[in-house]
């Protein structure tokens, strides 16, 4: 499949080569492998040179993937009346948004949120990538300049944060671990460099929570072979942002499984996926530095954190549910001066957003909580925490 895809003009190649490099000599600093989580790490972040550090452009039809907020206004309008349920119940209200892409979703919140007059204080935004911290100031200064006071981007969390976090497509490109379950054994793969490319090896567990959740995983796939991954960094992510959040709720909006799903057999291989000029294939060791790196999520993962971090679980839904429970019907019908080539329009996003075909049933709403007096009702619709 790889062979079908586009190939780098010289710039973009001598920017993958330059990233090549630096690879390399970490693998050689480290006695000839790597994890394939810190190759991951450097193929994204590295300064300069990563996926999501450099300049190119990612969103839209010109970059390699489209996100919900692109596609439709009516997902971030249908995610601020989740965002007003919390907001009832808070004395002050705050927004905290990981990985605001080109800035559409903030922009639409807060359009969504000033129509039902339930603007939050401030609008925090954490985004790893200079470009993209670049372009979301623009829309939003362009788009809601009376606003622009209200939002702050921030390099860490906030303190006692009250409000609402807000994680769409985040854990998805946090670099994850890929073990390797065989014969009533567990490897970790690693990453080589070896006859000028980089190979997978397999070699010991690298640390002692990827062994403890090894032996959970085991006990799922049992003796069958299976190749997989595990995400520490965002169970070390949610853990610390359940240090921060003192009153509120978290929407983490992701492509996922609850665990029994997730190491299935038909799953057997993993679900890690590369995407180059929006196209899909599976091998992560080409493209360094021009292709995005996704895995899936394990939900299941996710809520243990929660409970153990004394937060609420409060629903965990498919998207279709998350966002028919969130009103977005309702809302595409609002204006009455609509015209029917909008109309028609919305549809087809409603459709696309929600059809178990597109990506109404492989994505997933987990809703966590704390300090809530009353359950957030829209949560239950179609809420599959029974799964978890």
């Amino acid at each position: 499949m790889t062979d079908k895809l586009p190939v780098p003009d010289p710039i973009a190649q001598q920017h993958s080569d330059k990233l090549m490099q630096i690879i390399q000599q970490r693998i050689a600093e480290q006695g000839g492998k790597i994890t394939f989580a810190e190759y991951m790490q450097c193929c994204l972040y590295t300064p300069g040179l990563g996926y999501y550090s450099a300049g190119s452009h990612k969103l839209g039809e010109q970059g390699d993937f489209t996100t919900a907020p692109e596609i439709s206004s009516l997902f971030s309008k249908t995610l601020a009346n989740h965002i007003k349920d919390v907001f009832t119940q808070l004395n002050e209200a705050n927004i905290l948004e990981f990985g605001a892409g080109s800035g559409t979703m903030a922009v639409d919140i807060l359009k969504e949120l000033e129509l039902k007059s339930s603007l939050p204080n401030r609008y925090y935004i954490i985004e790893a990538s200079a470009d993209l911290r670049e372009r979301q100031y623009k829309h939003i200064e362009k788009s809601l300049p009376h606003l622009c006071g209200r939002i702050i981007w921030l390099e860490q969390l906030p303190e006692n944060f009250v409000g609402v976090i807000l994680a769409n497509e985040v854990c998805d490109a946090m670099p994850v671990h890929c073990l390797h379950f065989s014969n009533d054994h567990v490897y970790e793969r690693y990453i080589e460099y070896q006859a000028g490319q980089f190979q997978w090896c397999n070699g010991p567990l690298s640390n002692t929570d990827l062994a403890s959740h090894a032996e959970i995983v085991k006990g799922i796939v049992d003796n069958n072979d299976t190749i997989s991954e595990v995400n520490l960094a965002a169970k070390a992510w949610l853990s610390s942002l359940a240090d921060k959040l003192t009153r509120g709720a978290i929407f983490i909006i992701d492509y996922g499984y609850p665990q029994s799903d997730y190491y299935h057999p038909q799953r057997s291989q993993g679900t890690l996926m590369c995407y180059y000029q929006h196209r899909g294939h599976s091998n992560p060791l080409i493209l360094q530095g021009l292709q995005d790196l996704t895995a899936h999520v394990d939900f299941t993962s996710l809520a243990q954190v929660a409970i153990d971090s004394g937060l609420d679980v409060d629903g965990f839904q498919s998207q279709a549910d998350f966002l028919l429970a969130g009103g977005i019907t309702e809302l595409s019908l609002n204006n009455e001066h609509t015209d029917e080539l909008t109309l028609f329009s919305q549809s087809t996003e409603i459709k696309r957003l929600t059809l178990p075909s597109q990506m109404g049933e492989t994505f997933k709403a987990l809703t966590i909580s704390r300090g809530l007096n009353s359950p957030l009702v829209r949560c239950q619709l179609g809420d599959r925490r029974y799964s978890l």
